[in-house]
């Protein structure tokens, strides 16, 4: 007897709390192995792919692509069973698509002889995302809609293997697509056209004071983000179902005011009527750090101009020594964790309920990438302890990474100070903020051939400007000023880094 297991979005970890489907890997009806991915999520953090911890045939999946949903939301269910196995990819080979790509929808080890690749209807995956564990979840008795409770008891009387027609009631594992009734009684936008049809004619038609006519979250969402009455709302599907066009519709009607009759002329306020962007995602994430930051930080900002002509002078002379490539952003991260050792009040953070100053022993260095996904800042761990080879290589790992969108939570997170490299848009300075909760922020401008005082005479040289925002709760200006120029002196003079060697 098969068994029927929801699997909810798991904890993807480091305090995330949703996650937006972006492609879907299998298809309902598909046969999946334990730990095979499943759906492409996309957190705050990352581009994260997610198994499924139970093997078996796919029968309802939750939320279209472009949707939004919480951790702990139901994902996708899945028939645990060998007979349930057996009938499915038995219809799946008849024209459906696998999860690998391929006609016949046998995969994870399913072969001719039917044994699922889950072996045991209670087995489920060693290898977990955090926040789910390996023992498989009880069953759990659903409360059916009424409009549903006759569907169950057919099924519990009709005949197995029997073939029902869509929108019908039909046994679990026949050729009608498993789990039609489940998506029916959760509103799955998966369901065949004309199963949908049924289901909203019965859920809607029956009675107004019903559930409101809506399958998609994001139609709830973007209604509850408009502050409308999805009673109140026409909906454009099959049988009244309300579509986004619906909810955006609605939303742009109360936007803009009515014209006022007669010859009296209104002026009234409207509002924008541009393009609107959803700020989700990677640049939701930066819009709510950078906004946090502002609004907890009081920063301030100091710079200073530099001679940079020996410090590439000196890389250029490390690069022609043979072994791996030196990067002037990892001679700079170098200088900065000699400046950090200096003056440790800028590696910190503060802790305002206990109204203490954190000072930090590890160095953990951010460092801004710009991404078709948006700014992220991968972190170099412990780069305190690192040569100038080793932190040369982990630049370049998390660059392609960062480039490729392979960037995993991890790599994004637990940052204590951020190096900012600006110069590759072809800026001489700015004003960082701040990345929260971190005390400081250097950031370097392009390097570019100036007029400069070079012992005592006008000379070309190769000048960067260097500046620095910090948190003044954790240090005054004469420690700011101190670090800034500790770096200054070391990218006119790199000979000054040997003394901290």
């Amino acid at each position: 007897m098969a068994r029927v297991l929801e699997f909810k979005l798991p904890d993807l970890g480091e305090g995330l709390t949703e996650a937006e489907i972006v492609r879907w890997l299998v298809a309902v009806g598909d046969v999946v192995a334990i730990d095979q991915p499943v759906v492409e999520v996309e957190t705050a953090k990352a581009m994260v792919e997610v198994p499924c911890p139970y093997g078996g045939v796919i029968t309802a999946r939750f939320g279209e692509e472009g949707t939004e949903l919480p951790v702990g939301a139901p994902l996708l269910t899945v028939a645990v069973g060998a007979e349930d196995t057996r009938e499915a990819a038995g219809a799946g080979s008849s024209g459906g698509t696998s999860a690998s790509g391929g006609t016949g929808g046998v995969a994870g080890g399913v072969g001719t002889g039917g044994a699922p690749a889950s072996g045991d209807p209670g087995e489920a995956s060693g290898n977990v995302l955090v926040g789910y564990g390996t023992g498989a979840p009880m069953a759990r008795r659903r409360r059916l809609r009424p409009a549903m409770a006759a569907t169950t008891r057919a099924k519990a009387s009709a005949p197995a293997g029997t073939t029902a027609p869509v929108g019908t009631t039909a046994p679990v594992g026949t050729t009608a697509r498993a789990g039609v009734s489940a998506q029916a009684s959760r509103g799955l936008a998966d369901t065949p056209a004309g199963a949908v049809a049924t289901i909203a004619g019965d859920a809607v038609g029956a009675a107004r004071s019903g559930p409101v006519a809506v399958i998609s979250p994001l139609v709830r969402r973007l209604a509850r983000e408009h502050r409308l009455d999805l009673r109140e709302l026409t909906g454009s599907g099959p049988d009244g179902l309300i579509l986004r066009a619906d909810v955006e519709s609605a939303a742009r009607a109360v936007a803009e005011p009515a014209a006022a009759p007669g010859p009296v002329t209104v002026v009234a306020a409207v509002a924008p009527r541009g393009e609107r962007v959803p700020l989700r995602g990677v640049r939701g994430a930066v819009a709510d750090k950078l906004s946090r930051s502002r609004s907890e930080i009081p920063d301030a900002t100091c710079w200073v101009d530099a001679d940079a002509t020996e410090l590439m002078a000196a890389r250029a002379a490390m690069n022609t020594a043979g072994g791996p490539k030196i990067s002037l952003i990892a001679l700079l991260a170098r200088i900065c964790t000699a400046a950090l050792a200096r003056h440790p009040e800028l590696n910190s953070t503060v802790d305002m309920a206990a109204r203490e100053i954190v000072r930090l022993s590890e160095v953990h260095l951010g460092f801004a990438a710009q991404t078709e996904r948006g700014l992220v800042v991968p972190v170099v761990r412990d780069a305190q302890s690192r040569s100038t080879a080793s932190l040369s290589a982990e630049f370049g790992r998390l660059t392609e990474a960062a480039r490729q969108g392979t960037l995993t939570p991890a790599d994004l997170t637990g940052g204590t100070f951020t190096l900012n490299n600006y110069g590759v848009f072809g800026v001489d300075g700015s004003t960082p903020i701040i990345n929260h909760p971190e005390a400081a922020m250097l950031g370097v401008g392009r390097i570019v051939p100036r007029p400069w005082v070079h012992q005592g005479e006008i000379a070309v040289r190769q000048v960067v400007q260097l500046s620095l925002t910090f948190d003044h709760r954790v240090c005054d200006g004469g420690t700011a000023g101190g670090f800034l120029r500790h770096v200054a002196d070391c990218v006119e003079r790199p000979a000054v880094l040997l003394r901290e060697l």
